[in-house]
Formats: structure tokens, sequence, C-alpha cells
């Protein structure tokens, strides 16, 4: 038998459907995971009856139906202040996860360089090699996740074709300023590279704290291509619909690739989301409202067993310290805890590019009764660990 790619010699399955895994194995509530375990809105469910009974059964447009993409490009006007044409500015796609393929392979040759933030979702690096590029990977320093100029710098100076940015970041829960964002904006039009977004977490985004879309700044519309989806924003993660926001040249070559990766998201969905892109400013103040409850119910049960960990400035996870522990590794906490106390957590050594084996990501995307339970089980920590 011939060999298989070297390629999958430098990365290993998915560590979140492994503790995925694990927690269904052992009954665990899974907070390594970041899917909720409510409803989206009644509306939603609606508008999706109502399209399977209206005969959305066959593919839509390969990069995305008309009545989706005009939905989106009215909703992402108002929040990202930019005139969005449907047909030569959006591709819509199966998930996040595609749309940031998509655009690495539409804009990378094997060999080019790549800067990726550290800690960062598991699946960038692996897309990455995937593509034959190289990732450069520029830390984000513990415990306020911020980046050192100088560092950024050096990596830009590589020679980088991309950088991949994640605002509000997945699994630090940070959220960029505006004065980091020119910072690397301005670096982006001095060495000539694109800026690959993943902005799932646009809307969930915590007082003071603000998001701004980087390709909102001079010159970055251009270079940058705005991957997103709507799985966070309503609760949806199991409807695969994402989408790239980008210039017509770039888009012309996504909407290739895409055709070829996936041909095109499901239909009936697409019909239905386009409700939800028309929702008022009201739902998008409720998000927050609702996730800043849960965010301080679940920061209660963290102190109420002396957990050390950051506070999120958006998005729904949290990281924790688990240093005072004594395990040598992250994932034999992990595993330890998921078996013993019935909490799945995310090791963050498998988000990290170099060893850190003191942290842990746990997500809070949860009703308020089981973020209670959590708490519950929780307070078997010193019994059993």
């Amino acid at each position: 038998m011939p060999n298989t790619t070297q390629k999958l010699n430098y990365f290993t399955e998915s560590v979140i459907s492994e503790m995925t895994n694990l927690a269904d194995q052992y009954n665990a509530i899974n907070l390594s995971q970041g899917n909720p375990d409510f409803y989206p809105p009644a509306e939603l469910i609606a508008a999706a009856k109502r399209a399977l009974d209206e005969g959305y059964h066959q593919y839509a447009i390969t990069f995305g139906s008309l009545h989706f993409r005009q939905a989106l490009a009215r909703k992402q006007h108002r929040f990202m202040g930019l005139d969005l044409d449907p047909e030569s500015n959006i591709v819509v796609t199966c998930g996040g996860t595609e749309a940031i393929m998509a655009s690495i392979m539409t804009i990378c040759n094997p060999g080019d360089k790549v800067i990726v933030f550290s800690p960062f979702y598991e699946s960038y690096s692996v897309d990455i090699i995937l593509n034959g590029a190289e990732p450069i990977y520029v830390p984000l320093h513990f415990p306020t996740f911020d980046f050192n100029q100088d560092e950024l710098r050096a990596a830009f100076a590589k020679g980088a074709k991309a950088i991949i940015l994640c605002n509000p970041s997945n699994p630090t829960g940070k959220v960029f300023t505006r004065e980091e964002l020119l910072f690397i904006a301005n670096l982006a039009l001095e060495y000539d590279t694109f800026v690959i977004t993943d902005e799932v977490y646009e809307h969930i985004v915590y007082e003071p704290h603000q998001h701004t879309y980087i390709a909102s700044l001079p010159g970055m519309f251009k270079r940058t291509l705005s991957c997103s989806s709507l799985s966070k924003t309503y609760s949806i993660t199991g409807w695969r619909l994402g989408y790239v926001i980008a210039s017509s040249a770039i888009i012309s070559g996504i909407k290739k690739i895409h055709d070829f990766l996936t041909l095109g998201a499901p239909a009936p969905l697409q019909e239905a989301a386009a409700t939800a892109l028309d929702f008022p400013d009201s739902y998008y103040d409720g998000l927050v409202a609702e996730y800043s409850y849960r965010r301080d119910i679940f920061l209660e049960q963290l102190k109420n067993v002396s957990l050390s960990f950051t506070i999120p400035q958006g998005a729904y996870y949290v990281m924790v310290d688990i240093s005072n522990f004594g395990f040598k590794t992250d994932t034999e906490f992990c595993h330890r805890l998921v078996k013993n106390i019935g909490v799945a957590a995310l090791p963050g050594s498998s988000l990290f590019f170099n060893n850190i084996n003191h942290l842990i990501r746990l997500h809070f995307a949860k009703k308020e009764e089981t973020l209670l339970a959590v708490g519950e089980r929780l307070q078997r920590l010193k019994d059993f660990i």
C-alpha cells in the first residue's frame, strides 16, 4: 500500500471532538465544545419550518441564495458601515470553518507564511498546513492576552502573506482595541499582507468593550477577508451557515474554491436564516445582556471553588489556570475532570503553539440551570483531584 500524505504527521485529530466523545461516554456536562444547550429564537425555528413546507429542498446558487445574501448585506452594512454588493462581495459557506479554509486556499501558495496569534482556535494551524503554507506564531501574553508590538512586527517582516485575526478571540475572550487593530492594519498595509478575520463572536462583546471590524478601517477592505457565521449569534451551530465578505477581486477567487470544496450551504436553512438577519438592533442588545448574565453566573461558580481564571471581554469562553492542582499536563487534568467530576473542559495545550500546560478552556453558552449544575459538580474538585 502507498503511504498517506505526510501532512497528517503535523497535527492530531480534533481535541475538541475527543473531549466531546469523552463527555458523552461519562455523561458529563460538555463545556469543551462551544455549542448552546438552549433553542434559537422562535421566529427562526418557525422560518425553518416554513422553508421546508415551501419546497426549498434543492441546491441553492452555489455561492449563496440571493435572498440570504441580500439580507446579509443589509445586516452587515448596519454593523460594519460598508456598502456591500450581494453579488460581488459575499460568498456563503458551510460554516465559518469552511469560510476560513476557502480564504486561505484562495490567497496562499505552498510555502507562503501566515501569522497566527497564539492561543488560537485549533483549525487555523491545520488549515495552513493542509494548504502547504507555514504558520508563524505570535503569542498573546497571559494573563491579559495582549501582543507585543515588536514581536508582531518581526512576524510581518518574515514575509507573511496573511494574518489570521480572531476577534473577539476564541479561546481567550480578548476583544482587540481599535488602537491594536490600527497597529495591525498599518503593518498589513506596510508589508502588503492580507488579513483573514474570524468574527463569529462579533455580537457577543461585554461592556465597556466594543467590537471594531478591521475591514472598516482606512485602506483595509480590499485586503481583508471577513469570515463569520450565524452559529453563535443565533444559537444554530448545527445549521452550518457561514460566509466570507471581501472585495470583488477576492470573492471571485473564493467562489471558485467554494464551488469545488462544498458546492453550497443548505438551501432551506439559508432561506430561514434570512429572517434572523433582519432582526432589529434590540435582538443583539438582548443577546449581550443574556450572555453577560450567564458570564456572571459562571464566573461566580468558579469563584466558589477558588479557581483562578481570566475575565472574558467577549465570546463565551473562560481560561482557567490549573497550576495549583499539581498535574503534569492539562490533558491529564481534563481527563480526570470529565471522568470524576462530570465536567468536560478543553486542554489549553491544544490551542497554544508552545508548551503551555497550565490552562484549560471552559465555555458558558448554557442555560442557567446547567451552569449551576456545573458549579455543584465542581464542588467535588477537592475530593477527586
